[in-house]
């Protein structure tokens, strides 16, 4: 802040007025006395630069402690796979389940049927039956069987050979000899339930190439099977590896670029996990091989 100070002599004592213009903060006066007059000389207040406020630092934390892993020691022994629990047998699931509903019949079709079963002959005791085309499952029950039970409580074991489009799970349509068993033709449509079970067939299961099978066309079916099938597979390295075919609405399990070869072996496996290996099966047009024995 500036300001001036007027000094003003006497005579016999010299007395000073200052008159600040304004209230400094802080003032520095020098007094000057001279032989005639004294003059006061203001000099501006020296400010002080200001201290420059500290920046506080942050809190000094200690580093968290470093955790080194032991190193793990290699071992020879393989990890334990995790366990799973096992997959339940189709065939116990199928036994277990009852399915209701009603029975119709027609004059039966077993060699021109959706199975193919063609130049097949029924083994005594076993009645036809037509499928529900609802639960087809592209022909994977065809050669099963299934025990039906009438209104009356009489029962027959029918094996599946064709297929009931407009059927629906619960639907079977019979051969007719196998409905007269369990009601009266003229009835048309009877009550019905029926479980899945072994045929009963103790004869070899029969491995049958459809017409044109070649080495570079595959397609072959079962017959005869005690249990339901679920897989065909065909090696041609003498069992080293199996490669797998496709299961046709038709029920043939085929392999369209085929094999290269005129033999394989071919590995058969039931829908209870059941297998059976023939080997040398002759890949052939309408060539038929019988196994050594059944599921």
């Amino acid at each position: 802040m500036k300001f001036q100070t007027f000094l003003l002599a006497a005579s016999a004592a010299p007395l000073a007025f200052a008159c600040p213009v304004g209230k400094p903060s802080k003032t520095v006066t020098v007094v000057v006395t001279a032989t005639h007059a004294p003059t006061v000389v203001a000099v501006p207040p020296v400010v002080s630069p200001a201290e420059p406020t500290p920046t506080p630092e942050p809190p000094k934390s200690d580093p968290a402690p470093v955790v080194v892993a032991p190193v793990a020691k290699e071992s020879n022994t393989p990890a334990p796979a995790p366990a799973s629990p096992a997959p339940a047998s189709p065939v116990s699931a199928a036994k277990a389940a009852t399915i209701s509903g009603k029975s119709t019949f027609y004059g039966g079709n077993l060699s021109g049927g959706t199975c193919s079963f063609y130049g097949y002959t029924l083994p005594a005791g076993l009645y036809g039956t037509a499928f529900s085309g609802s639960a087809w499952a592209s022909s994977g029950n065809c050669g099963g069987c299934v025990r039906v039970t009438g209104p009356n409580g009489n029962q027959i074991t029918a094996m599946i050979v064709d297929k009931c489009p407009e059927c629906d799970e619960g639907h079977l349509d019979l051969f007719q000899n196998g409905f007269e068993k369990l009601g009266t033709l003229s009835a048309g449509i009877i009550s019905t339930s029926y479980t899945f079970v072994e045929c009963g067939i103790t004869s070899p299961i029969v491995l049958k190439n459809k017409s044109g099978t070649s080495q570079w066309w595959f397609s072959m079916q079962v017959m005869n099977a005690n249990e339901r099938v679920s897989k065909l597979e065909v090696s041609t390295d003498g069992g080293r590896t199996w490669a797998g075919t496709n299961r046709q609405d038709y029920n043939f399990f085929e392999q369209p670029s085929g094999f290269g070869t005129s033999a394989v072996d071919v590995r058969v496996t039931s829908v209870s996990g059941k297998t059976i290996v023939v080997k040398n099966v002759k890949v052939a047009s309408d060539s038929q091989t019988t196994a050594s024995s059944n599921f």
